[in-house]
């Protein structure tokens, strides 16, 4: 077993519960980690035997640019394509940070952390 992880995607994206949230938008940062059975890969060297983090950088700009009132939302809907198109993922981690939210104090983030197990 190994993991990959992507860290610190950037993205802009309109998430939140305010109308000033969805109509202006924010930055986000979105970590991501997963857990597959790397060995193939490994002694390979194909791309085809491992996780492709440029796919899951897509899966999650995609995700990010639907805008959703809630980050656990959001992070659920990162984890559930990565399962459905990377088959041999078996675990994932999705951390999605909104920078600077609109609290009424000085936060420089706020995170939702999932992390689930492929079912079966």
């Amino acid at each position: 077993m190994g993991r990959v992880k992507v860290k610190n995607i950037r993205v802009y994206a309109h998430h939140g519960c305010l109308k000033e949230e969805t109509a202006i938008g924010s930055e986000y940062l979105v970590d991501v980690t997963v857990a597959a059975n790397l060995s193939k890969a490994s002694l390979s060297d194909r791309l085809s035997d491992t996780v492709d983090y440029v796919h899951i950088n897509h899966i999650v700009k995609e995700e990010m640019g639907k805008p959703s009132k809630l980050l656990e939302y959001v992070a659920k809907k990162i984890i559930g394509r990565i399962f459905k198109e990377i088959p041999i993922v078996k675990r994932a981690k999705v951390s999605v940070s909104k920078i600077n939210p609109p609290i009424g104090g000085d936060v420089e983030k706020v995170t939702v952390v999932l992390k689930e197990k492929r079912e079966g």
